[in-house]
Formats: C-alpha cells, structure tokens, sequence
C-alpha cells in the first residue's frame, strides 16, 4: 500500500520511501521526501509562480532520466497549474505553490527546474543567470575565479549577483532585473560573456562549442531565453551522490582552492540554513531589482 501523508489538508500519496536513490551513499526515498520538507521555506520562494520542468529520475541518477515539461498524469487537482506560452503552441505545466504541491512534486522524484520570468508576464524576463560549466581539467575552482570576475561586471552596470553551486560541476550566477524582455536580458547577457572572454581568455570561453571547452569555463548566458530553465536554488540533482544547488557567499566562492569545499548535499543544507539563512533571499524582493543598461 502507498502511504497516504496529510499536508496542510492535502491528501498526498508518498510511494516507495525505503528505495535507495543514490547507491553511493545509500540516500533513500524518504530521505528525499524530508530533505524537500525541511527545505521547503527556502525553496518555495523560489518555485512559486514560475512553471517547473521536472528532470526525473524515479530509479535513482542510474536509472531512466527524461524531463518532463507537461502536467504530469495523475496530478491532483488541487495542484495549481497555468497555461504557457511556447513555440510549438500553449501547453499546461504545473505551479509548485505550497508544501503540499511541493511535496507531491517530489514524490515523483525529480529536479526542479524554473524559467526566468514569472507565470504572470512571460514576455519579461525578472532574473538574469549565468552558468559557469568547467570543461575538464578545469573545475569550480576556476568558475569562482571567473565568478568574481562576472560580479564586478554586474555590479559596474548596477546589478547585484549571486551565487550558488549547480550540484553538478559548476556555478550560477543570478541577479534581479526588471523591466527587461527575454530577449534584451539574453543580448546583454551574451554581451557579459563576451567580455569575460576577452578580459580571460585563458580561463572562459562564451560558445558552446565542444572543442573549445577542455581547460576552460563556459560561461553559458542561453538560460536567459523564455524558453530555457535553469535548476532551482536548494534542488537535488541526478548525481552519483544526493548534491545539491545550494547558495553560497561571495567569501566562499573568494576563497575556494579546492572542488570539494563548494560540494554540499541533502545532509548540509539544514545547517547552513541555520548559519546563513536563505543567501538568495533578496532575489525575491523587487526593490532589489535593476534595470537593464
């Protein structure tokens, strides 16, 4: 029988708790499920009103992966859901707004992954991200060397960044904007690229291009189009180990010298919760946003 949990008044099915996600460390099901539920005042800021694609990995990283972008079957109808503009025509993808949403989100066992805009104006973009992608040998400790670098940028054209790990290999850089369409913030956003690259061309490399990548970071400003998403602030990643996109400090990113002093997983966050509170917490507040130059 499937456990039937009660949240805030929901009725939420919670399946298969004992299953071991990650075999590396033993990370189980239910272990999933309470970190989502003891994250959950940090994340849902940053869910809400954004419609989620879900990478999925319901047999654990070494399973089946797929991204699912559509509402899901089965999805209950107190789940809030929207319309979405895309190229290929609207679709209905699922808002994760509340606890019981979030809860029944990650029973499906996945990643969450948002677009830059809000549900309300699709057409206008509210954060600008970069995501610095180390092409080995390279590491995140050479994303924070190029991370600092992106900061002084930004903040010479009046704009606040902040970091967090990607719970992969690299970094994310975001900041509030307003006013903006997808598409400027995507221009200026590949003008900053550009420009990392030529103020460190040993170290950066702005396109995609496979063969240019080995040795370098990529700084990737593509996630800044309507139709991309980038992995939310506090979400588990399908890695070999239950790692996490977690915020970090700018003193942490100054002083990393070594890849695993910015690895954190599901069994850190709680305590830098504690510490630091929600580092990304001011993204959130629209006084805080800039405007495009």
């Amino acid at each position: 029988m499937t456990p039937i949990t009660e949240v805030e008044g929901r009725r939420v099915a919670l399946s298969n708790l004992e299953k071991v996600l990650y075999p590396a460390d033993g990370f189980t099901k239910g272990e999933l499920l309470h970190y989502y539920a003891t994250t959950s005042a940090a994340l849902l800021p940053h869910l809400r009103d954004r419609p989620a694609s879900f990478l999925r990995y319901p047999d654990g990283p070494d399973g089946q992966v797929f991204f699912a972008k559509n509402v899901p079957p089965g999805t209950p109808e107190w789940v809030t859901t929207a319309e979405v503009p895309r190229s290929e025509g609207p679709t209905r993808m699922v808002l994760v707004q509340n606890l019981p949403s979030l809860m029944w989100a990650a029973n499906l066992v996945a990643e969450f992954h948002t677009p830059q805009w809000l549900i309300g104006a699709p057409e206008r973009a509210d954060r600008l991200v970069f995501d610095l992608d180390p092409g080995a040998p390279a590491t995140v400790v050479h994303c924070c060397e190029v991370a600092l670098w992106l900061r002084e940028r930004l903040a010479a054209d009046g704009l606040e960044a902040y970091a967090k790990t990607s719970g992969a290999k690299g970094l994310h850089l975001l900041a509030a904007v307003r006013g903006a369409s997808s598409e400027r913030a995507s221009e200026y956003a590949r003008g900053v690229a550009v420009a990392a690259e030529r103020a460190l061309p040993r170290l950066v490399v702005h396109r995609m291009t496979r063969s240019l990548r080995p040795g370098k970071v990529f700084v990737d400003w593509s996630q800044n189009a309507g139709s991309k998403t980038t992995a939310a602030p506090y979400t588990l990643r399908a890695r070999a180990e239950p790692t996490v996109s977690t915020p970090v400090t700018w003193d942490e990113v100054a002083d990393c010298r070594l890849p695993e002093r910015l690895a954190f997983r599901a069994q850190d966050v709680a305590a830098r919760l504690k510490d630091f509170g929600d580092l990304m917490a001011p993204l959130l507040d629209p006084a805080r946003a800039a405007q495009l130059p």
